[in-house]
């Protein structure tokens, strides 16, 4: 979630002191699938296909096939974030429904080693693709952007839990401070599951 000037990550400057609704980094070109189907219809399809039938078994892991829905999109529900580091307890982060915390949403440590970790549910069919980006800015300038894909999910009852690569946060006088953040989750069908716009701190300590 942070800036981290020591990965190589994509950076840019954004001069105009605003944040772009819809900037590059948010946008991807929305590539052909074919027809959507819902997961009824994706067991009943070449179910006589015993090699296809198995694969499909071993994706659906624990799913009841006897209750499954009908609903062609998956819905996508985040239960928590949090930021896991060996300097300290994990940071479970609440996830407002309207996706803005309010005021400071958390602090950094500078040059602290972290991982976000995800906990979210799928329901009603099959999430492809599922992706995380951020983007950062420092008073008006964009100063981090990162893509990195999460996966492909079936439904089920149990959360799921995805934890990202080790990031280490930016140090020195010029790098703490205040930055202002946008967070989004989306599929391949370019369906945004949350957006998160918010507020975070790097300082010298934790708190």
């Amino acid at each position: 979630m942070a800036s981290d000037g020591n990965k190589g990550k994509e950076e840019a400057k954004d001069t105009t002191g605003t944040h772009p609704e819809d900037s590059d980094d948010d946008r991807d070109e929305a590539i052909p699938l074919g027809p959507q189907r819902t997961l009824k219809e994706q067991l009943e399809k070449d179910e006589d296909d015993e090699s296809l039938r198995k694969w499909k078994e071993q994706l659906l892991g624990g799913v009841d096939i006897n209750n499954i829905g009908e609903t062609l999109d998956p819905e996508v529900k985040f239960l928590s974030v949090s930021i896991v580091s060996a300097d300290r307890a994990d940071m479970v982060l609440p996830i407002p429904e309207d996706g803005k915390p309010q005021g400071l949403w958390f602090t950094l440590k500078e040059d602290s080693q972290y991982r976000l970790k995800f906990s979210f549910q799928v329901s009603n069919n099959i999430v492809s693709g599922l992706r995380y980006t951020n983007t950062v800015w420092k008073t008006g300038v964009k100063v981090y952007s990162t893509k990195d894909m999460i996966g492909t999910f079936s439904p089920q009852l149990e959360p799921y839990t995805h934890e990202m690569p080790e990031e280490t946060a930016p140090s020195g006088f010029l790098a703490r401070g205040s930055y202002t953040a946008k967070s989004k989750f989306i599929d391949d069908d370019q369906k945004c599951h949350l957006e998160i716009n918010y507020t975070f701190d790097i300082r010298k300590d934790w708190t």
